[in-house]
């Protein structure tokens, strides 16, 4: 773990946090850009500023040494990093904090937690590193418990075995991304998965949440990553046997994976590695129309090329970023390999975009281009702190839809999310969209809207957005999530989505792994009581 003190209340380290006039300053171009007004501000909570409930817990003598009830440790569990978490952070509310926070050493101490959990009838939040944006790891468990524990896996941390002939490494869940491809990097082989919190997000919370990685077709979530895994659960500890492929009856890796610490606690997995890249090629493509430019990606995913890279950006999105003006939508490709040139891989995806209307600037224009975009995505965390501060809302949701619905799916839920902006803060917002990942049958868009709400009912106006955004996901026939994992703020859309009987067979499930509903009461199965 690193020595730089993570911040209680956002993204990224204490020493990354903006300074008052780096936040206007960023309101203020992207307030010029969406036609929104920035509004005063808003510094960040200092840990003094906040009140939190004596503990209800006492750590028994045997464990007392990886338990904590320090201000900062609960702080630092209460929330993820979603709009409604900022905005209840900056109002210095952490009335929610767990009562205690763990730090696990090994399995054996994942089991004696669980064990007192259940004997002092206390809800158990599995915790990685606290990056999501749905609520996924906030104690919020309802009155059927007498405290709330967080469970944060990150001193379990390390790469425990490397197979260098199957390319594959058994790893502890509580390594955060860096530290992981540090590890591997002797043996130049690379796990090749990286969200865009890889950063601030470990192996274990991937797993668990169904994790979408950088790379933009084939492996594109880290379910396809997983050899095989271990976990611990009230009822147990269930492992799974190592192989590269099985017809053995429904797959307990995949029980496992996207039950978001509901189902039981991941301590490692055997994870298929590649090479490290050492051919690499990219291209940024301009279009005309998002449906040309939508085209121009169908055609290189069903040319079966298996781009790493493979993103539209629309035009409101590349302006937003830097990266254009407005004119033109863009297509950003790229390739990469460890073993062969991918020379003829691009120009055939370059001929399959300009069959569609791409065009395709000179090197060093599409160069830059290409790059203002990618630094403004890795930053984008960090500025829209700023965003908050200065009082205007910037909140994604994303999905998935096959190509034949996506001009109606896009223009619709597009329209839906405008009218919704419009109707809860009596002004015009501003939405954007991207494709994150493409398949040979359909693309993940990813939606991103500013707005200006009123002081004061903040999560009021984001929660009529959310819900009308969700509601017009489903209702035309995208799923709820394709890579932010359904946490507690997806939920009844979840439950929508998903057949009736499946929930009925989670609970069940639930019911023989977990049997007085501990572990992340809400989350994938309703609490029951």
């Amino acid at each position: 773990m690193s020595d730089r003190r993570l911040k209680f209340w956002g993204w990224g380290h204490e020493d990354q946090t903006l300074s008052e006039a780096e936040a206007r300053a960023i309101a203020t171009r992207v307030g010029g850009l969406t036609g929104l007004a920035p509004e005063g501000y808003i510094a960040p909570p200092e840990l003094g500023e906040i009140s939190l409930a004596a503990p209800r817990l006492k750590a028994p003598e045997t464990l007392s040494s990886i338990c904590s009830t320090s201000d900062y440790d609960r702080a630092a569990h209460t929330y993820g990093k979603s709009y409604p978490d900022y905005i209840r952070a900056y109002a210095r509310d952490f009335s929610a904090a767990p009562d205690m926070v763990t730090f696990p050493e090994s399995e054996q101490d994942v089991t004696a937690l669980l064990d007192w959990a259940d004997g002092a009838d206390a809800a158990v939040i599995p915790f990685g590193c606290g990056s999501t944006v749905v609520g996924g790891i906030e104690p919020v468990v309802g009155d059927g418990f007498k405290a709330v524990l967080t469970i944060d896996m990150r001193r379990m941390a390390k790469v425990l075995e490397i197979d260098p002939v199957a390319r594959a490494a058994r790893i502890q869940a509580g390594v955060l991304g860096p530290n992981l491809e540090a590890q591997l990097k002797p043996s130049g082989l690379t796990l090749r998965h990286f969200p865009q919190s890889f950063e601030f997000s470990t192996l274990g919370g991937w797993i668990a949440t169904r994790s979408g990685g950088h790379f933009a077709t084939l492996y594109t979530h880290i379910d396809e990553l997983v050899e095989s895994m271990r976990s611990v659960t009230p009822s147990g500890v269930m492992e799974s046997r190592r192989l590269p492929g099985s017809g053995a009856g429904p797959s307990p890796d995949r029980l496992m994976i996207g039950s978001e610490g509901s189902l039981g606690i991941i301590t490692e997995a055997w994870m298929r590695l590649q090479q490290k890249p050492t051919f690499r090629a990219s291209a940024a493509v301009k279009f005309d129309s998002f449906e040309s430019a939508a085209e121009g990606i169908r055609a290189v995913a069903q040319a079966g090329l298996w781009p790493s890279n493979c993103r539209l950006v629309d035009a409101e999105e590349t302006k937003l970023a830097g990266a254009g003006d407005g004119s033109f939508h863009m297509v950003v490709l790229g390739f990469e390999s460890g073993d062969h040139p991918i020379d003829a891989w691009m120009a055939r995806a370059l001929e399959c975009v300009r069959d569609q209307g791409g065009r395709i600037d000179a090197a060093g224009e599409r160069d830059s281009v290409a790059d203002a975009w990618r630094e403004a995505f890795i930053s984008a965390p960090f500025k829209r702190e700023g965003l908050i501060s200065c009082g205007l809302m910037h909140d994604t949701f994303e999905t998935s839809i096959t190509w034949d619905r996506l001009a109606d799916f896009h223009a619709n839920v597009k329209a839906a999310t405008h009218e919704i902006i419009k109707r809860a803060t009596g002004a015009p917002g501003h939405v954007s969209c991207r494709f994150t990942h493409a398949y040979t049958d359909g693309c993940a868009p990813y939606f991103t809207l500013h707005a200006k709400p009123t002081p004061g009912r903040e999560m009021e106006q984001w929660k009529e957005i959310k819900t009308a955004a969700s509601d017009a996901l489903i209702r035309e026939g995208g799923t709820i999530t394709h890579h932010h994992a359904v946490g507690r703020d997806h939920m009844p859309w979840y439950g929508a989505q998903r057949p009736e009987l499946m929930g009925e067979a989670l609970q069940a499930v639930k019911a023989r792994l977990d049997p007085k509903g501990l572990l992340n009461p809400g989350v994938i199965v309703p609490v029951q009581r």
